[in-house]
């Protein structure tokens, strides 16, 4: 089941629309998951995830987003659910959206004000809600080879190299000064029969 879907700008990680949302369980953590979701979109914006095609697991869900023309399309769904089905459902998402204008997509500037778009989400989720419709069955079953290709990460991975990132940016910029190899000459050492300095007079500013 699809249970969560956003449509967000990659340039600055900004959410634009929030498709219905689906909860059948009680213990299902909308306000969590959609934050996660927040984190992802966050770390594609900040080039943190290459791949435009990926799946990430989130306990018992999947987190899949497609990436096209600035614009990142996620939906998260029951890991039962098939992916190519998700990524299906994702690739009708932008095709619809390629359709708007750009220039009114690059004014909004306040999270999930993009309400228009919020329609066409629950439009198109209708569609892929019952995987055994003769549709969706034949979406299964082209290209099967394709499925196996996309990337497929943990959110524990992913936010431990978070947290990897942050600790280097806390690290002093410059590195201990090693000693010159220059100290370790012989020609630097005292010979063993050399005089003591007569002046024992201390130099200043040392």
């Amino acid at each position: 089941m699809v249970k969560i879907t956003i449509v967000g700008r990659v340039i600055d990680g900004l959410p634009l629309a929030l498709g219905p949302r689906y909860v059948n369980e009680e213990n299902d953590n909308f306000s969590c998951y959609k934050q996660q979701a927040e984190f992802i979109l966050k770390e594609i914006s900040r080039g943190a995830l290459i791949p435009s095609m990926m799946t990430i697991r989130i306990d018992h869900h999947s987190l899949n987003y497609l990436i096209g023309n600035g614009v990142c399309f996620m939906t998260l769904c029951d890991s039962s659910y098939p992916r190519k089905l998700a990524f299906h459902y994702l690739q009708d998402l932008q095709q619809e959206f390629e359709k708007l204008d750009n220039s009114l997509v690059e004014k909004i500037t306040r999270p999930y004000s993009f309400i228009k778009f919020d329609g066409v989400i629950g439009s198109i989720r209708k569609q892929y809600i019952d995987t055994r419709t003769q549709a969706n069955l034949s979406k299964l079953n082209a290209n099967r080879k394709k499925d196996s290709e996309i990337i497929t990460e943990h959110i524990s991975e992913i936010l431990q190299r978070k947290r990897n990132s942050e600790i280097s940016e806390r690290l002093p910029a410059t590195t201990p000064r090693t000693a010159s190899p220059v100290w370790g000459s012989p020609l630097l050492e005292v010979p063993p029969k050399a005089t003591p300095w007569k002046n024992n007079h201390k130099l200043n500013n040392c």
